[in-house]
């Protein structure tokens, strides 16, 4: 994938949760309600230009919902959204064209091939067009850049799992969008295709100042690729930080392991580079195999879960002891 074909770089802004005045979404209260059961209950957050955010969350905890809603495809029961400056559920054909969509999978498109169905998907595009954003992409760049170029030629039902995977992306970014959702993205990828992958989403987010929020299972994966994490639980964020962040919150002691002389060695601390700094400075050279490990995402998304789920269950005990008194 060259630089050239994504284009120049941009001056990035602070990245954060706050200043909504540049927010490319902007999202506060968001409900939703399904009949009598509540599935989003005050969702607020925003993401800025040029901002990768990842959506996590366990299964049924309205992460799909979320979606849909800002890419006007679904109405919601209340709340403010308001993504590119439009509110979805208001979007017409021009602000759909800035945005770029790649959902878990795709299920037509069969005959076509590669290139040509991307070049036809394209002219949907063009009438949007502006001096700052040339729309679309070409099509036979396009395919290079996916990893499809050797398959150009071939038709779409003849793809593999991870090729058709790639054409899904390339779908999604065939009109230039400013805002990209991506539902699961990798699945079905292969570690060389998944870190191609990645490198993609981090020059669309650093060269073309795309705001990209998205969905996964895998946590090591959103761990590399956001900029910041947000975890929906019980209809409502949870935790909004980095994943460096959000680890502070449940661990406060990192754990230092080295080894000296062949002897291994492994010490808690809640100032790790202090720490360390000791050790150099009372073993100097001696010191090897250094490590300094903080929880994971993994361990900080499950422990932030089980304790909002532990706090919803004593909530709930708390409520039914109270009407049986």
């Amino acid at each position: 994938m060259s630089v050239s074909e994504l284009g120049s770089p941009k001056p990035r802004t602070e990245k954060g949760p706050d200043a909504t005045d540049t927010a490319a979404i902007d999202v506060h209260d968001l409900r939703m309600r399904y009949g009598t059961t509540d599935v989003l209950t005050g969702v607020t957050f925003q993401a800025r230009p040029g901002e990768v955010v990842a959506l996590l969350g366990p299964n049924g905890a309205g992460k799909t919902t979320t979606i849909e809603i800002l890419e006007g495809f679904r109405m919601r029961s209340g709340g403010k959204v308001s993504v590119l400056g439009t509110d979805p559920a208001k979007g017409t054909e021009a602000w759909r064209s800035r945005l770029g969509v790649v959902l878990q999978s795709w299920r037509d498109h069969a005959k076509w091939r590669v290139q040509e169905l991307l070049e036809h998907l394209g002219t949907y595009y063009a009438p949007y067009s502006t001096d700052r954003i040339s729309r679309p992409r070409d099509a036979a760049e396009l395919v290079d850049v996916v990893g499809l170029g050797e398959h150009a030629g071939k038709k779409v039902g003849q793809l593999s799992g991870g090729q058709r995977r790639r054409l899904d992306v390339a779908i999604g970014i065939v009109g230039r969008p400013e805002v990209l959702f991506l539902d699961e993205p990798t699945a079905g990828f292969d570690p060389h295709a998944r870190r191609e992958f990645h490198d993609l989403v981090h020059r669309l987010a650093d060269f073309d100042d795309t705001t990209i929020l998205l969905t996964t299972h895998d946590l090591d994966e959103a761990e590399k690729l956001a900029d910041r994490i947000l975890i929906l639980a019980g209809g409502a964020i949870i935790a909004d930080g980095t994943a460096d962040e959000l680890a502070r919150t449940t661990a406060a002691e990192a754990e230092v392991r080295w080894s000296n002389n062949g002897e291994r060695f492994v010490h808690s601390t809640e100032d790790a580079t202090a720490y360390v700094r000791g050790l150099f400075a009372q073993y100097g050279d001696s010191i090897a195999d250094l490590e300094v490990r903080r929880a994971s995402l993994e361990d900080t998304y499950m422990a932030m879960v089980r304790t909002f789920e532990a706090g919803r269950h004593d909530d709930a005990v708390r409520s039914f002891e109270e009407k049986n008194r």
